[in-house]
């Protein structure tokens, strides 16, 4: 069942799944660009369960059930989330040792997180699918998703998870990502201040995003494991769901020794 968090006036929907051991960390699920709470399914409560870890999920401003915020966004949305709202979410919500699983955008949010001072606590960082600069393939995807919104049927498919924040998600991430000042968008620079271990995980089929991402993320982060899957496109945990459950399972037994 989902609830409701309320930090400095703002209102997040959120889930959690209690199946932690005394002294596991707490997984936190940071989102896709177009995601929220449900877009997860059971994914997350498989991954607890797993590791005997609870498992955190909310929808960030705009997104899902949680409060809406103000268009037009920045392009420097990711790093508001990361710097300003993450850490008041965490604090809110009592959670102190943790690790944070990123999806897409969600994991470049985790990593810009984990390369700031607001780290303490975080034990590691899983990203699926994370940008860490713009590519072409990147933009062409997300010029390709605003057709399907406007003359397709993938409004219709966002309403189900969104509803009244449907416009505000859709158009604040792909207004931002197609600002024509996003093409230097690049979060290299919070890799290499990273302490904890990451992994980064990415389908070979991604249409939203290269292996030369996999590569600067290994190379700016000392410590990281990467996996490159096959047949498997921009969501890993659900296209490809045994391997990443067991992958994720082993890194986050491997956080806690």
């Amino acid at each position: 069942m989902t609830h409701r968090l309320v930090v400095e006036n703002n209102t997040f929907e959120i889930q959690w799944h209690w199946h932690g051991k005394k002294n596991h960390p707490v997984l936190v699920f940071l989102h896709e660009g177009l995601g929220c709470v449900k877009m997860w399914k059971t994914f997350p409560e498989q991954l607890a369960k797993t590791t005997g870890c609870n498992a955190f999920l909310f929808s960030r401003p705009g997104y899902g059930r949680s409060g809406t915020c103000n268009l037009p966004w920045k392009t420097n949305f990711m790093h508001t989330q990361a710097l300003a709202v993450l850490p008041k979410i965490l604090a809110k919500a009592g959670i102190r040792d943790h690790i944070l699983i990123g999806h897409s955008d969600g994991g470049s949010i985790a990593l810009i997180f984990a390369g700031s001072p607001f780290a303490a606590g975080l034990l590691g960082v899983i990203t699926e699918a994370a940008h860490v600069f713009c590519e072409p393939v990147t933009l062409a995807s997300i010029r390709a998703a605003r057709h399907a919104y406007l003359t397709g049927t993938l409004k219709e498919k966002l309403v189900r998870y969104h509803g009244k924040n449907t416009d505000t998600a859709f158009w604040g991430w792909n207004d931002a990502w197609l600002n024509p000042g996003f093409v230097h968008w690049n979060i290299t620079k919070y890799l290499w201040r990273i302490q904890v271990p990451v992994l980064a995980i990415q389908g070979k089929n991604d249409l939203y995003g290269t292996v030369q991402q996999l590569t600067a993320i290994e190379n700016g982060v000392q410590g990281c494991e990467t996996q490159h899957i096959k047949n498997c496109g921009h969501v890993p945990h659900h296209e490809q769901p045994d391997v990443v459950l067991a992958r994720m399972a082993a890194f986050i037994k491997k956080c806690m020794q």
